[in-house]
């Protein structure tokens, strides 16, 4: 950031301009700069996903009965407990996983920076309508940069495995309509507001 803020300054000084910059000047321009980059981190730092309950107890309710109604019972509910497996209170994590294929190949996710290939589809819980999906085309996230169930689901398998998660809108994509979500760099059918999701996801690599 403090490089950043030097090459803008210098950038700045570059300028034809009909008066000299005096060192005032200068103090005054790298504070706003440091003021509007603090301002910038804080505002993405603030972008947290607010837990509504009653929204929560409609979508987990959805993501139950899906099970029971299609005779899935080995599926199971990623559990509310900090690195220690220590339980953090009440249940709030609305995602189920059911391993469709488990590998016996060692795979460590190490925290949110742990980067995975994967082939996936993405299809709405409520209509079975696919909204992503991957074919031969396998994308690479670090952890740290998709959503909430994929953070707590995807660990849940080894390399060359496959898994379901079943997820609630509130470890989505939330209580907003997403109407131009893309994948493969095509335009897909959007999602809409407090969307439950079901995907089916094939872990292709694991790296750390």
């Amino acid at each position: 950031m403090l490089k950043i803020v030097k090459l803008l300054i210098l950038n700045f000084k570059t300028i034809n301009l009909r008066f000299e910059m005096t060192r005032m000047n200068r103090l005054l321009i790298l504070i706003a700069l440091c003021v509007l980059a603090f301002a910038s981190c804080k505002k993405a730092d603030d972008t947290q996903v607010v837990i509504n309950g009653e929204q929560a107890a409609i979508d987990d309710k959805l993501i139950t009965d899906y099970l029971t109604t299609h005779g899935i019972t080995n599926a199971k509910r990623v559990e509310n407990t900090n690195a220690a497996g220590l339980s953090l209170g009440p249940d709030t994590i609305g995602v189920w996983y059911q391993i469709v294929k488990q590998s016996t190949t060692p795979s460590l996710y190490n925290s949110s920076s742990t980067r995975v290939t994967v082939g996936y589809t993405g299809t709405l819980l409520t209509t079975g309508e696919v909204f992503a999906q991957t074919g031969d085309f396998h994308p690479s996230f670090t952890l740290g940069e998709v959503i909430k169930g994929w953070q707590v689901g995807i660990p849940k398998v080894n390399k060359n495995g496959i898994i379901r998660l079943f997820i609630a809108s509130r470890n989505a994509y939330g209580a907003y309509a997403h109407p131009e979500v893309k994948y493969n760099g095509l335009p897909a059918n959007g999602l809409p507001a407090n969307a439950v999701l079901i995907f089916d996801i094939e872990v292709i690599d694991v790296t750390n």
